[in-house]
């Protein structure tokens, strides 16, 4: 009879903890190549975000939630190698990227989703791309990077973001959804429209997506009727993307003076690949990013890979 009490306790503590709601976010967001091979080093090798979410708890009969998040940025893109002595050896600019954003998100009831966002920063020596790369390759043991002194010169950041996600519900289930994924961003540093897919299989039955960490929507306020779940499923997101500009490829869009600039593949695919696990207050993340080559160039490989590394925490 006591161990049926103890495991009724447990099963009661589990639910309680199940049901638990959250109203605000903070989340660590790591980008690197490192993350899928130790021998690159190359193109897009570190991006850092850090964000801070929070709940609209307002009613609005309209919609399920609306979610703000201001978010701090950087961003590290390097040629092939790290060492890359004169302009002739480079095959894409060393470029930094710092930047802040902020974003709102709407989820309707039908789980179909649309987020704008404001992003402003710079690009240039200001950004401390050359600082940052080197002081993670001392903690790694590896050779400062030589280069930087071509870089993108300095220019100022903006840029306004729409992404618009939809649901297919003649292709989903408990287990597996589909959702049609767009975005456009307009501005100084990125010109471009995406199109795909995001497919998840659930290891445990899928959240709603207006209650899912896999659109950053599982905050919940007290008298809400969803609450801060468990998640544990797989992901893929196969894309193509139209670039129709590329500051840190192409400099400046107005005054471009940076000494090694190159010319854009303006089509390019993506994909990602992914894991996430969420419990009570707690979620991780493993991504596999891949896409094909972003410039017009014989020597530039015709893909490449990196890794992303979430950590997410949720309180009131």
């Amino acid at each position: 009879m006591k161990k049926i009490s103890v495991f009724l306790f447990i099963l009661f503590s589990v639910a309680v903890v199940s049901q638990k709601k959250y109203t605000k976010e903070f989340s660590f967001v790591n980008d690197n190549d490192l993350y899928t091979s130790t021998s690159q080093d190359r193109y897009y090798t570190n991006g850092t975000f850090i964000s801070f979410r929070f709940l609209n708890t307002k009613e609005n009969a309209d919609i399920h939630k609306k979610i703000y998040d201001i978010t701090v940025s950087h961003e590290i893109y390097t040629p092939y190698k790290a060492i890359v002595a004169t302009v002739a050896e480079h095959d894409r600019p060393f470029a930094g990227y710092v930047y802040g954003k902020f974003g709102i998100a709407t989820y309707r009831h039908e789980e179909n989703i649309f987020k704008k966002e404001i992003e402003i920063g710079v690009i240039g020596p200001e950004a401390k791309g050359q600082e940052i790369q080197n002081f993670v390759h001392a903690i790694y043991g590896f050779d400062i990077a030589e280069g930087w002194k071509y870089q993108i010169n300095t220019m100022f950041a903006i840029n306004a973001n729409l992404y618009y996600t939809k649901k297919i519900n003649k292709l989903s289930s408990s287990n597996f959804d589909i959702n049609w994924a767009s975005a456009a961003k307009i501005g100084t540093v990125h010109n471009e429209v995406t199109t795909g897919f995001i497919a998840r299989v659930g290891i445990k039955p899928l959240q709603k997506n207006y209650n899912s960490v896999a659109f950053q929507s599982n905050l919940n306020k007290c008298n809400s009727d969803t609450n801060n779940e468990s998640e544990f499923f797989i992901y893929l997101k196969p894309s193509i993307t139209y670039v129709a500009y590329d500051a840190t490829i192409q400099g400046s869009l107005f005054h471009n003076d940076s000494p090694v600039t190159f010319a854009i593949a303006p089509f390019k695919l993506l994909a990602e690949l992914g894991i996430r696990y969420t419990y009570d207050r707690w979620s991780f993340g493993y991504q596999i990013n891949y896409h094909s080559k972003k410039i017009k160039s014989v020597t530039v490989p015709n893909r490449n890979f990196f890794g992303t590394i979430l950590l997410h925490y949720a309180f009131n």
